[in-house]
This record gives C-alpha cells, sequence and structure tokens, in this order.
C-alpha cells in the first residue's frame, strides 16, 4: 500500500480504538517552538518542574526521540464530562481526574493501534507517547490539523472544544501528510480574564508558578502564601480556563468506560472532603490520577482554602 492507503488504515484503526480525532504530520525539527520554550523556561515559569528543562533538544524533534522517525500520528480522547458536584461549595477536581488515569487507558489503546498498524502494514518501528514523554503533545496536533494551542496553551478543536487527552504515536515510515490548523482565538480573552490567580500571565504564556494545576498537583512544597484567597474551590486540578471557552459549548460527554466517576463522588460535601480519610480516599480514588497527589497532598490542598 502506499503512503496514502497507510493514512487510511492507521486513521480506521484509530476510531475503532475509540480516538476521536487522527491527524498526521512530518517528523522534523519544530522551528517555531524553539525560541518559545526557551523563553519561557528562562522566565522560570515552569516552577519546580525542571524537567522540562531536560532533553531540550529531544522535546523540539521527534526523530532524537526516536532515531529513524518519520511520521508523528496525533490523537485525541474525549474525557468531556458534564456533570458536577451538587453542592455549591463543595470543592473540586479537575474533569480529567473523574475516572481511570488516563495514563493507563490510553497506553493499552496505542499498542493495540501499533499492533493493528503492524498487522496491515508490516514490520513498523513504533513508539507511543501519552503526556510523560519529552514530545510537544500540543504543537504536534496542531501541524496535524487536530486543533491550535488556545491562549490558555490548551489544544482547542473549532468543533468539540478541548477536553480532550493528547497522544502520538512515531513512525518510521513516510505517510500522508494533513494541513496544521489555524488559530480561531482572535480577540476573545475569556480565558485570560477567568484565570482565578492570573496564570495566563499574557496570550499564549502561561506561568506555572501561578496555575492552580501546578500548585495542586505538581508544587510539593508548601503553597506559596501569595495565593492565600485567590481561588476557593479548586484541590485537584483547575478547569476556570476550559469551562469558559466558547468552543466547548460544543463539547459531547465521553464514551469511555473507564473514565466513569465513583458514583458518590458528586455527593461529596464541603464537609466531606475536609473530613476525608486515607482509607476513604483510597476507595474514592483507586487508579485514579488524583493517587498522585496522595492522601496528604489533596489534605494540604483542601487546608489551603480552609486553614
Amino acid at each position: 500500500m502506499d503512503s496514502n492507503e497507510n493514512s487510511k488504515l492507521i486513521k480506521t484503526g484509530a476510531a475503532e480504538m475509540g480516538f476521536s480525532y487522527c491527524g498526521i504530520s512530518r517528523a522534523e525539527f519544530l522551528e517555531d517552538e524553539a525560541p518559545r520554550l526557551e523563553k519561557w523556561l528562562k522566565r522560570n515559569m515552569c516552577g519546580d518542574m525542571l524537567y522540562m528543562a531536560d532533553h531540550f533538544d529531544l522535546r523540539l524533534d521527534p526523530r532524537r526521540y526516536m532515531p529513524g522517525a518519520k511520521s508523528v500520528v496525533s490523537l485525541l480522547y474525549n474525557y468531556y464530562q458534564p456533570l458536577s458536584q451538587k453542592e455549591d461549595a463543595a470543592y473540586k477536581i479537575s474533569t480529567y481526574a473523574y475516572g481511570m488515569d488516563y495514563h493507563r487507558v490510553i497506553k493499552k489503546k496505542l499498542n493495540k493501534l501499533i499492533e493493528h498498524i503492524r498487522t496491515n502494514i508490516g514490520d513498523v518501528e513504533a513508539r507511543s507517547c501519552v503526556d510523560t514523554a519529552p514530545v510537544m503533545e500540543k504543537a504536534l496536533a496542531a501541524r496535524s490539523g487536530l486543533g491550535w494551542v488556545g491562549k490558555n496553551s490548551s489544544l482547542i478543536v473549532k468543533n468539540s472544544g478541548s477536553f480532550y487527552f493528547l497522544a502520538e504515536l512515531l513512525l518510521d515510515i513516510e505517510l500522508e501528510y494533513d494541513q496544521p490548523a489555524t488559530d480561531h482565538c482572535g480577540t476573545c480573552r475569556r480565558c485570560i480574564d477567568a484565570c482565578p490567580t492570573g496564570a495566563i500571565v499574557e496570550p499564549f504564556v502561561v506561568d506555572a508558578c501561578r496555575c492552580i494545576s501546578y500548585l495542586t498537583i505538581e508544587l510539593k512544597a508548601d503553597m506559596p502564601e501569595e495565593m492565600k484567597g485567590t481561588y476557593t474551590d479548586w484541590i485537584f486540578g483547575c478547569d476556570a480556563c476550559q469551562d469558559i471557552c466558547p468552543f466547548n459549548r460544543f463539547s459531547t460527554p465521553h464514551q469511555e468506560p473507564a473514565f466513569e466517576p465513583p458514583p458518590d463522588i458528586f455527593e461529596m460535601t464541603a464537609d466531606n472532603w475536609r473530613k476525608l480519610t486515607p482509607r476513604r480516599f483510597e476507595e474514592l480514588f483507586q487508579g485514579s490520577a488524583v493517587k498522585r497527589a496522595k492522601h496528604e497532598g489533596l489534605m494540604r490542598n483542601i487546608r489551603f482554602l480552609n486553614p
């Protein structure tokens, strides 16, 4: 089969695995991203995420991460959940963390997609990436035509919003490449104005040191006092900039059973959260990304809001 037929086969396989979108770009140096990443790091906006400076060259060129790579298959997997806590005063966790840890779920699907490719195309060298690999997922997805990187630094799909997990396959075969997506944020600044902590310091630039997601998940030290009172409800992650984005009015509920939340998570009151025991924490978040924070981390986040 030629590159066009192979591309169609891969996209068909991706759809069968449950991926919402699949786009393909050439594996090459991300020239436009290099100065942006370097400037962001020099402004110390990565906080304690020092790993962002590691493997700088790898992040900017997929061929360095997988020698011989010729194509990048970018994939999006829907995780939108329209339900939320019933009590207005209850604390909130980011939508992406309601169900099973997405790394596990999507990695399995990528492995199946690789099997599909090798069965139908041949002995293809492949490497899968789900969030933790040193590749610039959003830039690659934009280059493959799936969406554009918005002012809040999320990848936005024009007709269905931004509640998607990103994943990639690096392949050592030539494929048919999609055209890059165009930016549709225009003059809108709703995400900038809605950010409780002012983390979107300018369009398309997020200071992680002020981002609630960073503070409640990545930061292991004490919460910075200057953030006290800037927000009142998020205890693991934050969806404020996504919730306000006009393109997310097109979001549709996911169809992935593994992402279904525990049945009583939305019944939790603020008092329930404050009295959460280690045992109850384990019951609620078995297999969830919330386990990254551990019980003590989650309680630290709650105490910061209500000392």
